[in-house]
C-alpha cells in the first residue's frame, strides 16, 4: 500500500516537472480546431473582409467570445530575455492555462539556433505557432512561407510581408518588422504592458480561430 502510494506520488512529481499532460498525446492526431464562441460586432467587415496583408482594428472586446476547442494544440516560439519578450511570454502562458490549452515551449537562445528552433516548432505540427521576440521576426520570414500548412501568430511584431498562414497582432509601440530595417522610431518598449499583450494573444488567436489570416491584427 505504501509502497503503490509512494510511486503513485513519485510519477506525479516526474510528469509535473516534465510539463507533461498524460491527456494529450501529440503523437496521435486529434480533431481539426474550431472556435468556440462567435466574434462580436466590429472585429471585421463582413462586407469588406482583409486583403491579404492587409490591416483590421477590432473594436474593443470583440474577441472576448472566442475560444479553442478543446486539445487545441500551441508551440511558444520565444527569443530574447529583454522585458518586453517576457511580458510577451507571460501572457501567452497565462492565456494557455486559462483556455486550458496543451501548450509547448521552444526557446532559442541564440541567433545561429533560431532557423533550427523555428524548424523544431513546426516539427511537433501543432495546430498554432505563437512567436515572441522581435529577433524572430527575420527567421520567420526565411521559413513561413515554406510551410503554408502551418499557422503563424507574431505577436507584439510582425512580417513585412507575410504569407497567408502568418498573422500578426500589434499596437502602437509594437511597430519592429525586421528586414534589417532596425527598430521604427515609433517603437516604444513601455507599450508592451501585460494588458496589452493579454489583448493582443486573445484577439490573435481568434482571429486565427475564425480564418482570418495573414493580416495583421492593429489594436489601437
Amino acid at each position: 500500500m505504501h509502497v503503490r502510494l509512494r510511486w503513485a506520488c513519485t510519477l506525479a512529481v516526474v510528469l509535473l516537472l516534465a510539463g507533461c499532460d498524460a491527456t494529450d498525446d501529440w503523437s496521435r492526431p486529434h480533431a481539426e480546431p474550431t472556435p468556440i464562441g462567435a466574434l462580436g460586432r466590429g472585429f471585421i467587415d463582413p462586407s469588406a473582409p482583409p486583403s491579404p496583408e492587409g490591416t483590421i482594428t477590432p473594436g474593443p472586446g470583440s474577441w472576448d467570445d472566442v475560444h479553442p476547442s478543446k486539445g487545441y494544440r500551441v508551440v511558444l516560439l520565444s527569443a530574447g530575455d529583454d522585458q518586453q519578450t517576457k511580458t510577451l511570454v507571460s501572457a501567452v502562458q497565462e492565456w494557455a492555462a486559462t483556455e486550458k490549452v496543451s501548450l509547448k515551449t521552444v526557446t532559442a537562445a541564440a541567433p545561429a539556433q533560431y532557423v533550427e528552433r523555428i524548424g523544431e516548432a513546426i516539427k511537433l505540427a501543432p495546430d498554432l505557432i505563437v512567436s515572441t521576440g522581435s529577433a524572430l521576426v527575420d527567421p520567420l520570414a526565411l521559413v513561413t512561407a515554406s510551410h503554408l500548412d502551418q499557422q503563424f501568430l507574431v505577436v507584439g511584431a510582425e512580417l513585412a510581408e507575410p504569407t497567408g498562414n502568418v498573422t500578426a497582432a500589434t499596437w502602437p509601440g509594437a511597430s519592429f518588422r525586421g528586414e534589417g530595417l532596425g527598430m521604427s522610431t515609433s517603437y516604444d518598449a513601455k507599450s508592451f504592458t501585460p494588458e496589452r499583450s493579454a489583448a493582443a494573444i486573445r484577439a490573435g488567436v481568434a482571429s486565427v480561430l475564425t480564418g482570418h489570416t495573414g493580416i495583421v491584427v492593429w489594436l489601437p
